[in-house]
């Protein structure tokens, strides 16, 4: 796995030994940002983007909005298991960046209220599995962290079937191998 744009491009990104953590592949990735930059369903600027990449893992997406130029990444992962991860490969990129790492348990009545910021791209990555997808975009909603014309990125298991609160707004469906994207907002 590696950054596959901007300028940390080839940058390799350590992965986990165990199975509890699924990084983003490359390709699925790669289509992501190919949306981001080339849809014409909604307009935002990687490059000076604020991003939250929530159940970030190793941090694959958050450092690839780094290298393209994002003006800010807040990360938020609370499994001990793959911190030290995502901290060496923010380390290793040996750049004075713009970042902030919480060790926190979104699933346990996270507080968004309580960031500094509000983001233009909020990405969510949580384990497949995971029910209450819909509770964390309702907190999302209520706590108002996502800015005007922003966007959530979500990543899924292809037969995952969530429920999404009233007023989130479906934008995009991709399905990619075992995974797909889902690009909402909300109104």
């Amino acid at each position: 796995m590696r950054v596959i744009g901007g300028k940390f491009k080839g940058k390799r990104l350590l992965e986990p030994q165990d199975k509890l953590t699924r990084p983003l592949k490359d390709l699925t990735k790669e289509s992501i940002f190919n949306i981001i930059n080339h849809s014409n369903k909604f307009s935002i600027n990687i490059s000076e983007a604020c991003v939250l990449d929530l159940f970030s893992g190793v941090g694959s997406f958050g450092i690839e909005c780094l290298s393209r130029g994002a003006s800010h990444v807040t990360f938020i992962e609370k499994y001990e298991g793959v911190l030290p991860i995502l901290k060496k490969n923010l380390n290793n990129l040996k750049s004075e960046i713009n970042y902030e790492i919480i060790e926190s348990d979104i699933l346990n009545r996270f507080e968004f209220k309580y960031l500094k910021l509000k983001y233009d791209i909020i990405f969510l990555d949580p384990p497949y599995k995971e029910k209450a997808l819909e509770n964390i975009l309702n907190s999302i909603i209520e706590d108002k962290i996502l800015k005007n014309n922003g966007i959530i990125i979500i990543h899924r298991h292809k037969k995952e079937i969530d429920e999404f609160p009233r007023n989130f707004q479906l934008i995009e469906e991709k399905k990619y191998g075992i995974s797909k994207i889902i690009f909402g907002s909300y109104s």
